[in-house]
């Protein structure tokens, strides 16, 4: 599937650049001839199905992906942030006996998780230890670009094409079986649906073990034999230099990235005038943020939506497609369905969960076969026909044009005197209030009411801040029920490794010691 035309791309454009990351630059032929010698590497040390990867974001995760891919083999993308027996559990459950990574890498993980966080009996192909050197392995890579087969046969729009493991919102990670066909389609998709080209140049930060990261800014640009500039860290600094520098057509990132761009003193228009798509994804664009971004940078930022289980993209707002607060219209092949509770769709204008269908909604999860089915449900489309959907645990609805809107998180909902609130629509308040740069909102068990909301922030550099005022100003602009019980002043809120805000992560402080409690 994606194999055969990333490979034809890569050997008809040879010399063009196809990756610049913080070490070097890549040319398209330097990405396909290391590809092949890591392939011939592979076969030599395993026989297992599944290969472990793990690499910082640069020019060495292509090349490990696509000598998988050359060596039949499925990828299986690894979070290094993860902890030691999270680590250990996504070892064991995906059966893999090989690891290809950077030795620096491994190092860090060391350090920073524990020394045993790489089980002693994997085997360790540190690709910068890895010779390149001499004639190419050239089979490998005809093979892969004329038959589209890999060592292992003809890969099939069915064979699994990556196996992700998410972050573990609750329990151990799980594990996503995307095949090619579903890779295949996501790619092509988000091409058309934004009209992208071999000119598009993209701008990358997020970690490619992430789907946003493997899919838009990995397999797109290596489809179209684009340029892709990566950079291992998310430095606001940094990536204002970068955009100066390689005048970037695309740029994604969640939100609080975009956030985080605004403390960059020295930056301004003229620093972001090449970008066709600022995009912002992976969980809620705050209004203050949104404003806040055109304001300073001229940036009109376009919304976009998926999850892991979606290949990843189902949604992308663009400059044809937008509507103020909406994560845009649904991609080509990609189905919207807001469901209520019975798993039924729900009119046009309504709220409930949001499914999506199509050829880019995952396999199932790995080796959780009750976990998937309970994940899917089957609805009877427009034209009779039952159609597999997906549900995502999100809240939404849809209006009269096709645009999706987002409004919370099914597990996340308080229900406060009988009343169902999103954390997001306190958070979009908290957020806009000058002294705050980030807030998040959980529920507190409350005898008389329920829950109570309960908020969390992180506050602006050189601005005061006042608890008590600061719920005053939510009272204005909330209804009394869903205003802060609490706000407690933290001094980073917990993020996973794209910097999405973690509020299952968030515990109160013993009221009795809290300086910020009210009431």
């Amino acid at each position: 599937m994606l194999l055969k035309p990333i490979l034809r791309k890569l050997l008809k454009h040879p010399r063009s650049v196809a990756v610049v990351d913080d070490q070097r630059s890549f040319s398209h032929i330097a990405i396909a001839v290391a590809a092949a010698h890591v392939s011939r590497e592979i076969l030599k040390r395993t026989d297992r199905p599944r290969v472990g990867i793990m690499l910082p974001t640069g020019g060495g995760f292509p090349i490990a992906l696509l000598a998988c891919w050359m060596a039949g083999k499925v990828p299986v993308p690894l979070n290094y942030l993860l902890e030691r027996d999270d680590m250990h559990h996504v070892f064991d459950d995906a059966g893999v006996d090989l690891l290809l990574t950077a030795g620096k890498l491994l190092d860090h993980v060391r350090e920073h998780t524990s020394a045993d966080a790489i089980p002693e009996s994997l085997d360790l192909l540190t690709l910068e230890t890895l010779s390149f050197k001499g004639v190419p392995p050239v089979w490998p890579l005809l093979r892969g670009a004329i038959t589209g087969k890999g060592a292992g046969g003809k890969l099939r729009p069915d064979d699994p094409g990556v196996l992700l493991y998410t972050s573990g919102t609750s329990g151990k990670p799980k594990g996503v079986v995307l095949t090619h066909g579903n890779l295949h389609h996501n790619v092509t998709a988000c091409i058309e649906h934004a009209g992208l080209n071999e000119r598009t140049i993209f701008l990358g930060v997020l970690p490619q073990f992430h789907s946003f990261g493997l899919t838009v800014l990995t397999l797109v640009p290596l489809f179209m034999a684009a340029r892709a500039v990566y950079t291992a860290r998310f430095v606001p600094r940094r990536l204002v230099e970068l955009m100066k520098e390689h005048k970037p057509s695309v740029f994604i990132a969640v939100p609080s990235m975009w956030n985080a761009l605004l403390s960059v003193k020295s930056a301004g228009p003229g620093d972001f005038d090449s970008l066709r798509y600022g995009i912002a994804g992976g969980e809620k664009l705050p209004a203050a943020v949104r404003d806040r971004v055109q304001d300073r940078f001229g940036v009109k930022l376009m919304e976009g939506y998926g999850l892991t289980e979606t290949s990843p993209v189902s949604n992308w707002s663009t400059h044809e497609c937008y509507r103020e607060g909406s994560v845009g219209c649904a991609l080509p092949g990609v189905g919207n369905w807001i469901l209520d509770e019975a798993g039924e769709p729900l009119p046009v204008g309504e709220e409930g969960e949001i499914g999506l269908s199509g050829p880019s909604i995952m396999q199932g999860y790995f080796n959780l076969p009750e976990l998937t089915a309970q994940a899917m449900t089957r609805v009877t489309g427009p034209d009779g026909q039952e159609v597999r959907v997906f549900k995502t645990g999100d809240i939404g609805k849809i209006d009269a044009d096709g645009f999706l809107f987002i409004t919370g998180r099914k597990k996340e909902m308080l229900i406060v005197g009988g009343e169902n609130v999103f954390p997001r629509e306190i958070e979009e308040v908290l957020d806009a209030h000058p002294s705050v740069h980030a807030s998040a909102v959980i529920g507190r068990q409350d005898d008389s009411r329920g829950e109570v909301p309960v908020a969390f922030v992180e506050l602006c550099d050189d601005h005061p801040f006042d608890a008590s005022e600061a719920r005053t100003y939510c009272r204005k602009n909330l209804a009394p029920f869903k205003v802060p019980r609490d706000i407690h002043v933290v001094e980073k809120l917990p993020r996973n490794p794209t910097g999405k805000i973690l509020r299952r992560a968030l515990a109160e402080p013993e009221r009795a010691q809290s300086p910020e409690a009210s009431d």
